[in-house]
């Protein structure tokens, strides 16, 4: 597809706006600066996944009550739905350090060495996008998730030995968005798992009324409720509206957050009533316009739209498909009726049996 063309079916600013997506799930420099402030502080300031933070807190308070470490712990669901913030929260009401790491940074075994070796009892290795640790990393991990204790190999050939180091008891926290991608020899030595799902939007107006307490943002029920129903189910995102609602409120407004504030400021965002952006618009209008509505390829509309086909399975998909506007088939994906409404446009009568 020609630049021109490309430009055509995005809109005439979209193309750029795709590369600074304010309703990207995944972590960004500016989340990192603000989210420290904005996280909650203990599990009673925690909103949602009312089941998941009510397990943790049984297994935390009888493992602190039998002077016991936690089991290890996996959380896994989509980006931004708080599980840095639950492992951070483990470690404050445990009491103890925590050590945050990746699973991108962590290359090699010796990567780990030091920071195993240098945990203290029931500390807190917190290994964030576990899914993308390398098998060798991972192989290394076992024992010392299993026995707490980690395996040297000196020499080579027939000198070769192995030396058992032993750690101190600690809790491993892993996170991933990935379960699947997972090993079954991972997953199985974890004692306690969890999965964060998307959050109601009552839920996060709840967030964004005490986000804007902490930032100090005059804002109304109204005004919350118009902000939530555009957070696509997810806090990070609730919060990062926020702020950009709040910049405009400042300056083209009395500083003070309401409904038609919170509108404006998102629509020139390019975020609609539902949440979608330019990119998830483009991926609709892409199926429906380009492949008669489906069924269509995640590579083939990937390559339509010039996006990598992993960010749009990862980032754009999932929320579509739980809204309803796109299912999958054996071929390929399909807009749904409800697609062609919100884009303003007529269904085909094929279109009406995937209701």
């Amino acid at each position: 597809m020609s630049s021109d063309a490309r430009k055509q079916l995005l809109g005439p600013d979209d193309v750029d706006a795709m590369q600074q997506r304010i309703i990207d799930p995944r972590d960004g420099i500016e989340d990192e600066l603000y989210g420290t402030s904005l996280r909650p502080k203990n599990f009673d300031e925690y909103v949602g996944q009312r089941t998941v933070v009510e397990n943790l807190r049984i297994s935390i308070d009888a493992a602190v009550a039998r002077n016991e470490t936690l089991e290890h712990v996996l959380l896994y669901g989509p980006p931004g739905l708080g599980k840095t913030t639950l492992a951070n929260l483990i470690a404050k009401t445990t009491g103890r350090a925590l050590r945050p790491t990746s699973g991108p940074t962590l290359e090699k075994p010796k990567d780990l060495v030091g920071i195993l070796t240098s945990l203290e009892d029931g500390d807190i290795l917190f290994i964030d996008e576990m899914h993308r640790l390398g098998r060798v990393v991972e192989e290394f991990l076992y024992p010392a998730m299993e026995d707490f204790q980690i395996d040297f190999v000196v020499d080579r050939g027939a000198y070769a030995k192995t030396i058992k180091l032993p750690l101190k008891r600690f809790t491993l926290v892993g996170a991933t968005t990935r379960a699947g991608m997972l090993s079954a020899p991972l997953r199985d030595r974890f004692g306690i798992i969890h999965h964060l799902d998307y959050y109601d939007v009552p839920d996060l107006e709840h967030i964004v009324l005490r986000s804007a307490s902490v930032l100090s943002v005059p804002i109304d029920d109204a005004g919350a409720h118009a902000i939530a129903s555009r957070s696509r189910g997810t806090p990070r995102i609730a919060n990062r509206l926020l702020r950009r609602v709040r910049d405009y409120a400042e300056v083209r407004a009395d500083g003070g957050i309401t409904a038609h504030v919170a509108h404006d400021a998102l629509l020139r965002e390019g975020v609609d009533e539902r949440g979608l952006d330019r990119l998830d618009r483009a991926f609709l209008r892409t199926i429906i316009d380009q492949y008669q509505g489906g069924p269509a390829g995640i590579a083939a509309i990937a390559a339509t739209l010039t996006e990598d086909a992993e960010t749009l399975e990862d980032v754009v998909e999932p929320f579509l498909l739980k809204s309803g506007f796109v299912i999958r088939t054996a071929a390929g994906r399909k807009a749904t009726p409800e697609a062609y409404r919100h884009l303003g446009l007529i269904a085909p009568p094929t279109a009406e049996r995937f209701l």
